[in-house]
């Protein structure tokens, strides 16, 4: 299975971006505007903020972009993925997210909307990494509940993360229903549904 990313704190909208791009070149506006109506639920990012991760992906190497001119206006600059800004791009695709309720909410959520792109097949495998991830976490916390202080604040703190991934196993289910098994159910039920003389000769 990949590593998993360590920290919540390291959620970041660079790769948003990347993946934003491999779908087709675009302008940073045109970015924005995507960003927005497709995953704005999850990353509330200005404009600003993302022309500000673009430049950072750009002095990477990550992306790369190409000027063109507008009569009495600043050159656009149209945006595309590099070679390595791709690889970058499937490596966060396929590492599973901190099993914390934010991260998997942002995070999570959004490697299932790239994921989307692939097919049911990605989409499980995401499911099934980041469910065996989110147990790893259970069993470790389990074990480390306050070995040491017994402070009752300690525990309280301990008693909520707890319950917090506990509830993470079950909504990952509702993923694979609602993502994997229901479209299965409503591509099956189309096949079912096409007409049988539907390649007939007119005349038969």
């Amino acid at each position: 299975m990949p590593a998993q990313r360590t920290r919540a704190s390291e959620l970041s909208p660079e790769p948003i971006l990347l993946g934003l791009l491999e779908a087709h070149p675009a302008h940073g506006y045109e970015l924005h505007l995507r960003l927005t109506r497709d995953l704005g639920s999850l990353w509330h990012l200005s404009q600003s903020q993302v022309y500000s991760s673009l430049k950072r992906l750009e002095a990477r190497g990550w992306i790369a972009s190409t000027p063109q001119p507008q009569p009495h206006l600043p050159d656009r600059r149209k945006l595309r993925l590099t070679a390595e800004g791709r690889r970058r791009f499937h490596a966060w695709l396929s590492t599973p997210t901190p099993s914390s309720v934010r991260a998997i909410r942002v995070d999570f959520l959004s490697r299932l909307y790239f994921a989307d792109r692939e097919g049911p097949q990605l989409i499980a495998r995401l499911i099934e990494d980041q469910t065996r991830a989110v147990e790893a976490d259970l069993r470790r916390l389990d074990s480390s509940r306050e070995r040491s202080s017994g402070s009752a604040f300690g525990e309280l703190a301990h008693s909520l993360r707890l319950r917090q991934h506990a509830t993470l196993r079950p909504w990952l289910g509702e993923c694979r229903q609602l993502l994997i098994e229901t479209e299965t159910e409503t591509s099956g039920d189309a096949k079912d549904a096409a007409p049988t003389g539907a390649h007939r000769h007119p005349n038969s």
